[in-house]
């Protein structure tokens, strides 16, 4: 597969040949989703709690004598049925993360990158590099481009001005090219990858 390689001025850059390893796979849908999910769930905090009947603060004596009051027999206030008394089976603050094999986890990426190619949101860009670090100008060359909600993966290292112009810009995301992931690519419309950026990829999925 072949793709137009373009510069920041919209002026042509010659071509590039893509993997069709890496590009040109059918995509499935089932893949992507266990990619996704797996990410979600590893970013989970997993922080909450709740406090249970060792936790709350209240008296532990018997309040109601064993027989003769007429009503049920309790030994704490602290329990569950009453008011202030602490939870039963409540939440714990446990990890959500789940298990994917590298292998997967790598061919989820092929796939991501495929639907992209394949529905024709990938964009090839010559390089990323502003002169200053301003957001006006960016958004100017963004729009000329078409680029308003676009995801863009520069080389192992990101230019400065470049990342510090496009950050304050909505639904556009800057990312070096390790740090490529399958939820990022399709919360975006667009994927602008860099030469760089292709060359990194391809060498990783070699």
């Amino acid at each position: 597969m072949e793709l137009q390689v373009t510069t920041l001025e919209g002026k042509s850059a010659g071509k590039v040949t893509l993997d069709d390893a890496v590009f040109g796979l059918e995509p499935r849908a089932d893949l992507i989703q266990r990619m996704v999910r797996y990410q979600q769930l590893k970013k989970m905090a997993g922080t909450h709690a709740v406090k249970n009947r060792a936790d709350v603060s209240m008296t532990g004596k018997k309040f109601v004598r064993q027989k003769g009051s007429g009503g049920a027999r309790h030994g704490s206030r602290r329990t569950n049925i009453f008011r202030g008394g602490g939870r039963a089976f409540g939440p714990t603050p446990r990890s959500h993360a789940i298990e994917l094999p590298k292998k997967v986890r790598a061919l989820a990426l092929k796939h991501a990158l495929s639907a992209k190619a394949k529905a024709g949101e990938l964009i090839i860009l010559d390089k990323a590099v502003a002169d200053a670090p301003k957001t006006g100008a960016l958004r100017e060359v963004f729009g000329k481009l078409g680029l308003s909600n676009a995801l863009i993966i520069g080389g192992a290292e990101l230019d400065t001005n470049f990342a510090l112009a496009a950050r304050n810009i909505p639904q556009i995301d800057v990312l070096p090219a390790q740090g490529i992931n399958v939820y990022d690519i399709l919360r975006r419309k667009k994927l602008v990858l860099t030469k760089d950026a292709l060359a990194a990829l391809e060498g990783r999925f070699q």
